[in-house]
């Protein structure tokens, strides 16, 4: 990823990142690369954690994330729950 499109990533996310933690099931947001079918694709992507995916026909309209936010993709990713020890 170039210093570029980290800066335009990096920008999205923070314009963002408030209004996708208010999200249900919402544990963090993060710039990474996005994944599909458990391969890495090698673009980079806005990387929503959530403690689990719920289908979209289970969600409020309001609720649902998008898959892309100002031109960046969005890449949902399911990780549990988070713990500090």
């Amino acid at each position: 990823m170039s210093e570029e499109e980290l800066a335009q990533v990096l920008a999205v996310k923070r314009a963002h990142e408030k209004d996708l933690m208010q999200k249900p099931n919402v544990v963090g947001v993060g710039v990474g690369m996005r994944s599909r079918g458990g391969q890495f694709t090698g673009e980079p992507a806005i990387v929503v954690s959530v403690s689990r995916k719920v289908p979209r026909n289970h969600l409020a309209p309001q609720d649902v994330i998008p898959s892309e936010l100002d031109g960046v993709p969005v890449d949902v990713q399911a990780i549990g729950f988070l713990r500090v020890l």
